[in-house]
């Protein structure tokens, strides 16, 4: 035989309207006032239940279970189930506890517990959401969190807007806020750190005070205590980053060479172990980007291509001996400090000072306006001015040396037509002096051919 139940006490010694005490919702209470107000109409008599309900009280409340809602004075539209469940509320409102102990302490507004001993020792803490056992246990003063699954923000006390979804997900949470956990232990160590956002199982796992972290995949930023502003997207991202800040990890083992460096980029690479200030991109070196162009960044960090379209450009002019700069430029070999090179590699280069000093338009800058590099790209067009200009003139003295040898050829040649000329001359006298002889011999006296036969 079930026990008599005792109705629990439900006064308003304000003697002022519910909806006017306290921070009421109006329009949840117009809402539970009209439910009030049709189920106080007469209902067809098919449709009644046989008995009728337990547990319907004034004040729009509900209570099941042994002390539910026991020491309820003013408080409305409440709904303890379970034992002890909004054990000692009084005052407070639209509070929903399901399960042995839920909201057993409470005395805020808005609260909704579903689970044993969820939001146990909540007093003053309002509009905080719960489900699963021990979910929001320690919670006191804080408002406005929501826990879903078992010891679900199990320690937290007076922190707020926190938002935990998973077995132990910020377990350990007292005053930290705007945390954000979703998934079995993601932020569990986390006690005092505010606006992190952890998704994965184990993400943030080792938080305790780090602010501003976000972590999206497993064990993504596993080991991180107390660094902040860190974002690792990826499993195990930033796995081992301890006290370092300002690190961005994207990608499987992203930045999970990184322990204490601060500001840090590491795009599907595992980044370095002790450099800070910047950036490592994987799967880049030594690939091939067939008919693509050079990447440049500015001193803001905005990486672009140089674009050389016409389009694009005015007041284009030839370069002409602009580029004779260059011939006052001093290259030199050189070594990069340790803490930027440990290995000490062989450079070949300019210095952007010495640079500067022939013409400034050569050099970059930094945000401060210190000299920084050299616009090595600004060179290569200088000389190919250079060696364009040098290209004529060897052009030109190669036609003037052509033109001399022409002239030389031609020369050559008339005066071989001369000699020929002259030969044949030569050989025409001698060919009429020989016929002149011929006919001297015929003209002389007989007696002479006599004597110089004798």
């Amino acid at each position: 035989m079930k026990a008599k139940k005792t109705t629990p006490r439900v006064t308003n010694s304000s003697n002022r309207p519910l909806w006017r005490r306290g921070p009421v919702v109006p329009v949840l209470f117009l809402a539970i006032f009209a439910l009030g107000f049709f189920a106080l109409q007469p209902a067809p008599k098919a449709f009644g239940v046989s008995p009728p309900p337990d547990g319907c009280y004034p004040n729009f409340t509900t209570a099941e279970g042994c002390d539910a809602l026991g020491l309820l004075t003013t408080g409305a539209g409440n709904t303890g189930l379970g034992w002890r469940s909004l054990f000692l509320n009084t005052t407070g409102s639209f509070n929903t506890g399901v399960g042995g102990g839920a909201l057993a302490l409470n005395n805020g507004d808005s609260n909704t517990a579903v689970g044993a001993a969820a939001l146990l020792l909540n007093t003053t803490g309002t509009e905080n959401t719960v489900l699963g056992t021990d979910a929001l246990v320690f919670n006191d003063t804080g408002s406005q969190n929501t826990a879903l699954g078992a010891f679900a923000l199990f320690s937290n006390a007076g922190g707020n807007f926190n938002t935990a979804t998973g077995s132990h997900a910020l377990l350990s949470n007292t005053e930290g806020f705007n945390n954000t956990a979703h998934g079995y232990l993601a932020l569990y160590s986390n006690t005092d750190g505010n606006g992190n956002t952890a998704t994965g199982l184990d993400a943030l796992f080792s938080n305790t005070t780090g602010n501003g972290n976000t972590s999206h995949g497993y064990r993504a930023l596993l080991a991180n205590t107390t660094g902040s502003g860190n974002t690792a997207v990826g499993a195990s991202a930033l796995l081992n980053v301890t006290t370092g800040t300002g690190n961005i990890a994207l990608g499987v083992a992203a930045g999970s060479a990184i322990t204490t460096n601060n500001d840090v980029i590491c795009i599907g690479a595992p980044g370095p172990a002790s450099v800070s200030d910047a950036c490592f991109i994987g799967h880049i070196f030594g690939t091939t980007s067939s008919g693509g162009t050079a990447v440049f960044i500015n001193s803001d960090g905005r990486l672009g291509t140089q674009v050389s379209s016409r389009r694009f450009k005015e007041e284009i002019k030839p370069m002409e001996r602009s580029s004779e700069a260059l011939y006052a430029l001093k290259p030199v070999t050189f070594r990069y400090k340790k803490e930027f090179d440990p290995q000490g590699i062989l450079q070949f280069g300019l210095v952007a000072e010495d640079v500067e000093a022939v013409n400034p338009d050569l050099v970059v800058r930094d945000k401060e306006g210190r000299v920084n590099t050299v616009h090595y790209e600004v060179i290569n067009a200088m000389l190919l001015n250079e060696f364009l200009k040098e290209h004529g003139k060897v052009q030109e003295l190669e036609a003037k040396v052509a033109r001399q040898q022409n002239d030389s050829e031609a020369s050559e040649a008339k005066q071989r037509e001369q000699i020929r000329a002259l030969t044949a001359r030569l050989d025409q006298q001698a060919a009429e002096i020989q016929q002149v002889n011929a006919k001297i011999e015929v003209s002389r006296p007989a007696s002479q051919l006599a004597m110089r036969s004798n």
